[in-house]
């Protein structure tokens, strides 16, 4: 299992986390801490799985007490040119000579301190946020730290609070949620409000008082489930609602509490903002990097550093929605499977990168194969189900930095076949599956650019059928998809064998065409695909 997901900097040498956790919690037992400038990632080592190792990781040996086994290990990741292996101390004697035949520093967990304790503080050792966060404080508290705000909220008015979006996620909440109703410890537990508890805000217009309202609002609990009331107060940036406070009463807040509540949802109000701000500078500067990356010039190499992808065959993912657009529901979809993306891809491989790029969402697979990203990118739209009509196009693995150019094209060629409905209804493809099918569509792209017309024996069947109301161009048609059979053509068109022959012959003697003549025929399938109206060309 992979701990931290991509990084836009440099990360922490092994040098620095030994000297920021202390003695306190690691100690070194065998090798060179400064072998390694930077850690790649922190990996939980799981022996039943095949794991993908980012390079310069920092292992986790959680229960490994078997010299034989740990010596194998050390072999396996100096291989993978892991940084280091930490194991709970005492450490087995025995591992000198693999720890210096591998290249791999061993280090020892403290007695009394907990694997998630080490996991937690080297994550957020690790963690790259733009900017120094931690230095930054809003109302006393680190930037954009809602769940300290939420306890601080709690305490001034002595209630559990919840912190919510627009859309009643729990963005954060308070301790003592123990004392509140069933309601809001299932509210808790989803991290969402309850379907039916919004329902019921709405059609009694809880909601369109508390956003009209700059003052905090009272709800008595008359809906079914809400044992104790309510207080609520919007949280607003300027005109724009950002979302709203949630406190668990047991009734109506003095004037000086009602105070401190509307205080509070100003402050929250600016720790909202700076997570968005933060969260939208990190998307641009990951948007930019993938871009500068996906277009191979001299700023790839670069982009790629920055991304964590250096120097490791890369394969490109291009995922898009089947249904074209730009209204507001799309662009929001586009943006939400993105970050989908993202999040799959960082949980399923290391270092990986994705990010939407116009209307398209690129990700960026530091795999060898184009088998495993077909795998990866099945499961992603496994998971997002059939609500959203997505579709993922796969490029050739890239080798280096000069590939990735025509890999991103290549997948971009498999995905508008995808999204043009010509592939049997697949979801996933590589281009090598659909090359045909891209080449047909490319064809037409020519022939529209030029202005091309149907020529010979289908223009005349086409001229026909649009003045004698015929459907001799469809007979032909399907007497060619049918490789000749007139039974399976005839029912294509739900006509009599005997109805079908006739048309054949029919378009024979007006087309001028001879259908016994392969070259012919080609020439006739050919302009009815790429060539003729796009009603008729699909």
């Amino acid at each position: 299992m992979v701990l931290d997901a991509m990084n836009l900097r440099p990360r922490a040498s092994l040098r620095r986390v030994l000297d920021d956790l202390g003695a306190t919690l690691l100690a070194v037992v065998h090798g060179d801490v400064d072998r390694v400038a930077e850690l790649g990632g922190i990996v939980v080592h799981d022996p039943l799985e095949e794991q993908e190792l980012p390079r310069h990781a920092l292992v986790l040996g959680v229960g490994l007490r078997d010299v034989g086994e740990i010596v194998l290990l050390l072999d396996s990741l100096g291989r993978h040119g892991a940084a280091g292996l930490v194991l709970r101390a005492p450490v087995p004697s025995g591992l000198a000579e693999a720890a210096t035949r591998s290249g791999v520093a061993v280090l020892a967990l403290t007695p009394g301190a907990t694997w998630a304790q080490l996991s937690a503080l080297l994550r957020s050792l690790l963690a790259e946020d733009l900017g120094d966060a931690g230095a930054e404080t809003l109302g006393g508290m680190p930037s954009g730290d809602l769940f300290a705000l939420a306890n601080a909220i709690a305490a001034l008015i002595d209630a559990p609070v919840t912190i919510e979006d627009r859309s009643s996620r729990v963005l954060a909440f308070s301790g003592r949620q123990d004392e509140s109703d069933p309601s809001r410890v299932e509210t808790i537990l989803g991290r969402q409000v309850p379907e039916r508890y919004t329902r019921l805000l709405v059609e009694r217009g809880v909601f369109r008082e508390l956003y009209r309202s700059d003052r905090p609002v009272y709800i008595p609990p008359l809906i079914e489930g809400l044992i104790l009331p309510r207080v609520a107060v919007a949280v607003r940036a300027g005109d724009e609602v950002l979302g709203s406070i949630w406190a668990s009463v047991g009734g109506p807040l003095s004037a000086d509490r009602t105070q401190a509540f509307s205080d509070a949802s100003r402050l929250a109000a600016l720790h909202m903002l700076a997570l968005r701000a933060g969260a939208d500078v990190a998307r641009r500067l990951r948007t930019d990097l993938v871009s500068t990356a996906l277009e191979g010039g001299p700023g790839t190499r670069e982009a790629l550093d920055r991304l964590g992808l250096g120097e490791q065959p890369l394969v490109v993912l291009a995922l898009g929605l089947e249904r074209a657009g730009d209204d507001a529901a799309l662009v929001s979809e586009r943006q939400r499977l993105a970050d989908g993306l993202a999040m799959h891809l960082s949980a399923v491989h290391p270092r990986s990168a994705a990010a939407l790029v116009g209307h398209v969402a690129y990700g960026l697979v530091p795999v060898r194969d184009t088998e495993a990203a077909v795998r990866v990118a099945t499961d992603f739209l496994d998971r997002v189900g059939d609500r959203v009509h997505a579709v993922i196009g796969i490029g050739p693995v890239a080798e280096g930095t000069s590939d990735l150019a025509s890999a991103r094209a290549s997948a971009d060629r498999a995905l508008r076949v995808l999204r043009a409905g010509t592939n049997g209804g697949r979801s996933v493809a590589r281009l090598e599956d659909v090359h045909v099918e891209a080449l047909v569509l490319e064809l037409r792209d020519l022939v529209a650019a030029r202005g091309d017309r149907p020529t010979g024996p289908v223009a005349r069947l086409f001229a026909y059928d649009e003045e004698h109301n015929t459907n001799l161009v469809a007979t032909l048609r399907a007497w060619l998809d049918c490789f000749g059979d007139v039974i399976a053509a005839a029912a294509t068109l739900y006509v009599h064998p005997n109805t079908f022959r006739y048309r054949l012959r029919r378009l024979s003697e007006v087309g001028g065409i001879d259908l016994t003549d392969p070259e012919a025929r080609f020439a006739a399938m050919l302009q009815l695909r790429v060539v003729s109206p796009a009603k008729l060309a699909t």
